[in-house]
């Protein structure tokens, strides 16, 4: 079985793009209500593990964000092979950025406990500590799409991090954090058909 698991803003029917790429597996998209890592941890893992119980060690394609929930949730316990695509490699870092960003400093986040930015996201110091007191760690067999082009994670984070895991990275020129136009796309399926073929049933 293959389980797709969204970034922030997406959905569970986004699964359906991949179903033509993942011939004779049965294709599923979850549609998670988690949006804190701890969250994720306790609704992941139960529902992966079930689904193991059926269908054995799935096939696991996961996006941004999803590609970070996935990993807290412990989920290489349930994966034989994961596709992230430009997974959020670093919170922390990619909190603390935020915070440079909107100047608040790491006191200030701790006395007010959240707070909101101008560019839409709110700052958590709850969040800031779990992370740090919850490191990644992550073994099952990774292959990951990285867009030259992010804006969100830079390149030598990925990279580190692909590093740490193990784990392939495939880097598109002109690539950007949101896979969606249609040469992207299109680059997307050709790297999952090449990076499956070991794993096809």
């Amino acid at each position: 079985m293959v389980v797709y698991i969204h970034g922030k803003g997406g959905s569970a029917e986004e699964a359906e793009h991949y179903v033509p790429l993942f011939p004779g597996e049965e294709v599923l998209g979850f549609d998670y209500r988690a949006e804190t890592p701890w969250e994720a941890k306790e609704e992941f893992d139960p529902f992966v593990s079930s689904l193991c119980g059926i269908h054995g060690p799935v096939i696991l394609i996961a996006n941004s964000v999803g590609a970070f929930f996935a990993m807290c949730a412990g989920l290489d316990a349930w994966t034989k092979s994961a596709f992230f695509v430009s997974p959020v490699a670093d919170m922390e870092k990619l909190i603390t950025g935020m915070m440079a960003w909107a100047g608040v400093t790491e006191e200030e986040l701790r006395k007010k406990g959240t707070i909101p930015t101008d560019f839409g996201e709110t700052l958590s110091w709850e969040y800031l500590t779990w992370i740090r007191e919850h490191p990644v760690r992550w073994k099952a067999p990774t292959e990951i799409l990285y867009g030259e082009k992010d804006a969100l994670i830079p390149r030598d984070t990925v990279s580190a991090f692909a590093a740490r895991i193990g784990a392939g990275l495939t880097v598109m020129e002109g690539g950007e954090h949101w896979f969606h136009t249609e040469e992207q796309m299109r680059f997307l399926d050709e790297w999952i058909r090449e990076k499956s073929k070991g794993i096809r049933s």
